[in-house]
């Protein structure tokens, strides 16, 4: 379970990277060990940090780094953020 693109050498270290598909991945990953709950968590996290345009890397047309993104991310989970109801 990873997120593959290629390598980029060419923008590591600088903080450009979007870290969402490596939280996806460990969603998929989470979901293949039958932890649902868990995957449920960190993908409703996912989906709140990118709802967040404040939250979008360059790739998206933002200026959030790979450490905000992340920390976003590792927030919403310990904070126990938790799928969003679809509308009936």
């Amino acid at each position: 379970f990873e997120p593959i693109h290629g390598s980029a050498f060419d923008i590591m270290g600088k903080g450009l990277a979007n870290p969402v598909g490596t939280f996806w991945s460990v969603v998929m990953l989470l979901e293949h060990l039958g932890e649902t709950e868990a995957a449920a968590r960190v993908m409703a996290a996912i989906e709140r940090v990118t709802a967040d345009r404040s939250l979008h890397t360059g790739d998206l047309g933002g200026s959030a780094t790979t450490v905000q993104v992340t920390r976003a991310v590792c927030d919403q989970i310990a904070s126990g953020a938790t799928p969003r109801r679809k509308a009936a």
